[in-house]
């Protein structure tokens, strides 16, 4: 079987799809190409934020469950995402713009040899911005074309995602010993996991923890993290896998824009497994894509009581 590819999406929880739309387009300048509900709950709204052509390892998406509490920060939890910029001068740009448009943000720092910037988005959700300058590994995406933020600037593909937790020795297994990652360097509490071509688009890093309290989810907090893989047959080997290791899992999931399979490795820490297509162009084109409520075809049937469930959210551009 192969490698994982690197980070395929991560999947938050926000207070408001309206002010999350806002956000990720308006302020941080990213794409969004699907509009659509969860599958398994369907009058929650689903929103994919991604590069331009909406390319596996660029998306972050989202959930608007009715009535979620705040969530609270700890351990046992996906803890922050990363989006890639191109260089470290592009951070300097970013600076500017959080100052302007009123955004919470730390100072420029390091991470292991890279320059982050971290910052909060309106929900107090935790992410961070990390140059690509020294990088070398997974390609990144390509920036939104009609975007706000200009290219040389511009968020253009999922960094390391960080996991908060009490011991890294099990988290550390379930990476090294099932998924194949290599841990390949430490810096203080923290340690770094790479897969496949390594770089900033296949990284884990992995933060011990024993002085705070298990996270507990709701909005402002990640649900889950996935991974790629490159199609079904290598999805269905991973599935394999997991049944080897008697790891609880999903089984096969149709997703209809990529296929999946679940893996639950704590309490609170949720892997997925996701193909690198078929992809969000299946069902919109490129110039419209994210503009109107999308519907997997298993959904159509319901299409009129969706619409009648989920509030508006308009999503057009000019």
């Amino acid at each position: 079987m192969k490698e994982l590819k690197g980070i395929h999406h991560v999947t938050a929880m926000t207070s408001s799809a309206e002010k999350n739309y806002a956000f990720y387009t308006e302020t941080l300048g990213m794409r969004l190409v699907k509009k659509t509900v969860n599958q398994d709950d369907i009058q929650t709204y689903h929103l994919f934020f991604a590069d331009d052509a909406g390319s596996a390892g660029t998306d972050m998406t989202f959930f608007d469950f009715p009535n979620l509490p705040k969530g609270c920060k700890g351990t046992d939890s996906i803890s922050k995402t990363s989006f890639r910029v191109p260089s470290d001068a592009a951070l300097d740009y970013w600076v500017k713009r959080f100052d302007e448009l009123g955004v919470d943000h730390d100072a420029i720092s390091e991470s292991f040899g890279k320059k982050v910037l971290a910052f909060r988005d309106f929900d107090e959700q935790s992410l961070q911005l990390i140059s690509d300058e020294k990088n070398e590994g997974v390609a990144p995406g390509i920036p939104w074309k009609k975007g706000p933020v200009p290219a040389e600037f511009a968020i253009y593909g999922l960094g390391p995602v960080y996991l908060t937790v009490q011991n890294k020795e099990n988290i550390g297994l379930v990476l090294t010993v099932i998924l194949g990652f290599r841990e390949v360097a430490t810096s203080g509490a923290e340690h770094l996991y790479e897969v496949g071509e390594g770089g900033n688009g296949a990284q884990v890093i992995v933060e011990e923890r024993n002085d705070i309290l298990p996270a507990m989810q709701g909005y402002g907090n990640v649900h889950h993290v996935a991974f790629r893989v490159e199609d079904h047959a290598e999805l269905e080997k991973w599935i394999a896998r997991a049944n080897e290791f008697q790891a609880p899992n999903s089984g096969y999931v149709d997703r209809f824009y990529f296929e999946s399979l679940y893996m639950p490795v704590s309490q609170q820490i949720l892997f997925e497994f996701a193909t690198d297509g078929p992809g969000f162009a299946q069902d919109e084109p490129y110039e419209t894509m994210g503009e109107k409520l999308s519907l997997p075809p298993f959904l159509e049937a319901k299409r009129a009581a969706i619409e009648a469930e989920v509030r508006p959210l308009d999503t057009k551009r000019s």
